[in-house]
């Protein structure tokens, strides 16, 4: 018996009925041989971390723009901190951490240069519309390795795309990522905004404050707990109670933060740069060598859609610097 083979005795005789069982994969769209030490879930994770779209999201807005300070997420930090709340409300609940683990991690490689500020742009311009969580499975199955994908099993492709709209993830660990992204998110996305002066702690509505907690620390462990306690069945929920009072916190950032153009001054400069660099790479032969592949094969649109997509902060303001903004003489 190999070591992938024990521990996948170990899954069967621990977890949860309700859990998705490394064996029980409904495995890759290519067929490869096993490892003899890793899980098919555990191979994923692997894949995910050592990938360079996930190396970029270190240099990807999360709310505020290329923050200068230490401190502020980004979206690499927004993906463990998913991580780690959904590594834990599945271990509480004795589903699958590797499974979990490995779709929190790769549930926003698609996402655009500036946050939610360069999706709304690339949705209006690209044909179809564009959508981060599209992308992120994209992005494991035809960007990288280049263009052969990350051949992950469907489970953990289904988790990707499943994790904030529509309809919800087939594994109840899928669910759990969906879950803990918005907890993360919220309270991370409140304590940024509480760092740059746009809010302060006593703002936060009483409602949600007298439920919930009056710290991140207390929130988040406030919410873990309810999701824990309230899940049953593949069903993961929070009781109705703090769902309320999550709800209102909700609100609040949306009116207070996401929405509110003083909270982010320089979102405005974001769809005019993008749609000029959408259209310069439209032209032939605009696209790297790479990308130039993609448009012969899914067209010019989807491709330059993805390479806009892929970029990091700082490279899409380097790339429309070096292409638009005139440069200094120098001998």
């Amino acid at each position: 018996m190999t070591i992938r083979e024990e521990y996948q005795r170990m899954e069967q005789q621990l977890l949860s009925p309700e859990a998705t069982l490394s064996k029980n994969t409904r495995g890759r769209e290519r067929p490869e041989e096993e490892c003899p030490l890793r899980t098919p879930y555990q191979r994923d994770r692997d894949r995910i971390i050592h990938c360079k779209a996930f190396r970029r999201l270190k240099h990807k807005t999360q709310v505020f723009l290329s923050p200068q300070g230490d401190h502020y997420r980004t979206r690499l930090t927004h993906t463990l901190e998913v991580a780690q709340i959904a590594r834990t409300i599945a271990r509480a609940l004795r589903l699958n951490e590797d499974l979990t683990e490995a779709v929190a991690l790769g549930h926003d490689l698609g996402h655009t240069p500036f946050g939610h500020a360069g999706e709304h742009v690339l949705n209006q311009l690209a044909p179809g519309g564009f959508r981060h969580y599209e992308q992120s499975v994209r992005v494991v199955e035809r960007l990288e390795k280049d263009g052969q994908g990350l051949n992950l099993t469907w489970e953990v492709r289904d988790g990707i795309l499943c994790h904030t709209r529509g309809q919800e993830a087939a594994t109840p660990e899928g669910r759990i990522v969906r879950l803990a992204d918005k907890i993360a998110y919220l309270n991370h996305d409140m304590d940024d905004a509480v760092r740059a002066g746009v809010l302060s702690e006593e703002d936060i509505p009483e409602k949600a404050s007298r439920v919930l907690g009056d710290s991140r620390s207390r929130r988040i462990d406030c919410m873990v707990r309810s999701v824990v306690e309230n899940s049953r069945g593949g069903e993961i929920r929070m009781d109705a109670l703090v769902q309320e009072a999550f709800d209102c916190l909700h609100d609040f950032m949306y009116e207070r933060v996401y929405l509110n153009p003083k909270a982010k001054p320089e979102e405005y400069k974001v769809p005019n740069m993008l749609v000029i660099l959408y259209g310069h790479f439209l032209s032939p032969e605009m696209l790297p060598p790479e990308m130039e592949q993609i448009a012969q094969e899914d067209g010019r649109e989807r491709a330059v859609c993805d390479y806009i997509a892929g970029m990091t902060d700082q490279y899409a303001v380097d790339t429309f610097r070096r292409l638009f903004i005139p440069q200094a003489w120098s001998r």
